[in-house]
Formats: structure tokens, sequence, C-alpha cells
């Protein structure tokens, strides 16, 4: 697919009056559509709040968000679907009520087989009230699903979920994407089964941006290096640390790795983000996909 599925320019938002908190600050990036993007940042890093701004629940404090080609993402609520942490459901209805009202209130996407296959398991004259927490989401992701959205939106979507039931709503999530070119962005902090699902990355930090694009690309412009202590030059040093003489490194590929003075290893996707968290004044990169100012969609290699 080309163009934009969420395209932002310098945006901010800032909670209180006054010196007020400031959640997201001169965060710009582009998620080209059609991406399964993971999401990750410490807790606090505007993750969630870069979720509302794009579902159109909040309005940014400065900069501008534009969401499948518009300006007003408000505007869009029938081509997004956006779960939040909360899961906030009718607590007096029923599975099926709910399911039904999610039907009533959009009759021109709707996809029942999808929403009652994913809600299959929850018992269907339960209250909302009296489903634990696990059945709570899969009651939202059935809802999210059944809208058949352009965009999904999901905020930590998984957390309440058993490793089995995880599994296999990650894999309806999957095939969504895949059969209907859906874009979705999930922020979690399961960076393990995030990395088998996404092909793209953000990840927010300090309320920017600090990595974004597509994960191989992201991935493919890093090294693990181990050897004797030397010299790193010129390659831009994320994270290293020395055992005895033997010195371990993450770094950031600036030309031709010399292979004949260290041992060169590929770092997984969760070693690499770990390591940026954990480095927060390493320099930001985004694949040329991710500039702001990218308007049309940019193959991945």
């Amino acid at each position: 697919m080309t163009g934009s599925a969420i395209e932002a320019n310098g945006l901010g938002m800032k909670y209180g009056r006054g010196a007020g908190r400031w959640a997201l600050r001169d965060c710009s990036f582009r998620l080209p559509a059609g991406r399964v993007c993971a999401l990750v940042g410490p807790n606090g890093a505007g993750k969630s709040t870069l979720l509302a701004l794009a579902a159109g629940l909040l309005g940014p404090t400065e900069g501008s968000v534009r969401v499948l080609g518009s300006d007003a993402p408000g505007a869009l609520r029938e081509r997004i679907a956006y779960v939040s942490q909360d899961k906030p459901l009718y607590p007096q209805l029923t599975v099926a009520d709910t399911l039904w009202a999610g039907q009533e209130l959009n009759p021109a996407s709707w996809d029942r087989a999808t929403a009652d296959r994913v809600a299959s398991p929850l018992p269907q004259h339960a209250k909302v009230r009296t489903l634990s927490g696990g059945q709570r989401t899969r009651l939202a992701l059935a809802l999210a699903l059944g809208k058949r959205p352009s965009l999904m939106l999901l905020d930590e979507p998984m957390a309440d979920l058993d490793p089995l039931a995880r599994h296999q709503l990650m894999g309806t999530l999957m095939a969504e994407a895949a059969e209907h070119s859906t874009t979705i962005v999930m922020s979690s902090h399961i960076l393990t089964e995030l990395e088998g699902a996404c092909d793209y990355v953000l990840l927010v930090d300090g309320g920017r941006v600090r990595l974004g694009g597509e994960t191989d690309d992201i991935v493919a412009a890093h090294a693990v290096l181990t050897g004797q202590a030397g010299d790193l030059a010129p390659h831009t040093v994320v994270e290293s640390r020395t055992t005895g003489r033997q010195l371990t490194a993450l770094v950031r590929k600036e030309g031709p790795v010399d292979d004949t003075a260290w041992d060169v290893t590929e770092p997984s996707l969760e070693e690499l983000l770990l390591a940026h968290l954990r480095s927060p004044d390493a320099p930001p990169l985004l694949t040329p996909s991710a500039h702001h100012e990218t308007r049309e969609a940019v193959a991945s290699a």
C-alpha cells in the first residue's frame, strides 16, 4: 500500500496548566499504511497519549497529527478502531448485547463472522461486569476486529491474557492485517511477542521517537561486536560492557565492520530495543519511510 497511516509533525501534548507535564514534545515520524507496528517504550514515555491523539480522543497542545490522510482524526471514527488499556465497556450489557451494539453502530462495515469467532469462548449471556480482565480484553478485540477498520490502535491489548489466548489473538490480528491490509499499531511490553509479529517499530522515549522504521532495517543497521577491548570507531556505540579483557558492544554501523578484529553478530529486536532504552543519550534513527516529510510509502528492502 502507499500513503501514510499516521504522520506526526512536531507533535506535543502537555497535561496541566502552567509548567504542566509534557507527555510528548517535538515528536515527528511517519507510519506507512498497511504495516503492523510495535509501539514500545518505558512507562510514561507517551505511548498511550500518542495512540489517543491518533484516535482523535485528544487534541495536541502543539504540532499536528495526520491520520489516514486527514488532519481531523476525530472525523474518521468509522475507519479507526481504538482499544485502550482499561477496555471501557458497558458493564450492564451482556456479551451478546455488546456485539449487537457493535453491529448497530457500524452497519456498513461490520464483520459478524470475525467478531463472533473472536468472542466465541465467552459466555454470550454473561454481563460484562462479571467477566475477567482477559475476557473483557477478548470482547474489546472482537468489537475492534468486527468493525473492520483501516487503522487499529491497540494499547497494551494482550496484558490481561494468558499465553495461549495471546498466541491465538495475535494470530487473528496478523491474519486481519494480511487479508485486509489493515494498519495495526500495538503498544506492548512483551517484546518477544512483538518481534515475530511486527514488521515496523516505533520506540518512544522522553516524548519523542528515538527509533522508527522497518524492523529488519533497524536490526540490520546494528551489530553486536565482541573481542579484545579496542577501537570501535567509526561506529556509534549504543551500549558496551567489559568483562576482563573482553569487550561486548552494541553499535550502529557507520560503514564496514572489521570482522578480523571483532566477532560480529546481529542483535535480536528485543536486545536492540533494551539497549536503546538503557542508553537514552544514543542518537535517534529513523529509516527513510519513517521520516514525516516522506509522503509516499518507501518499499522495504
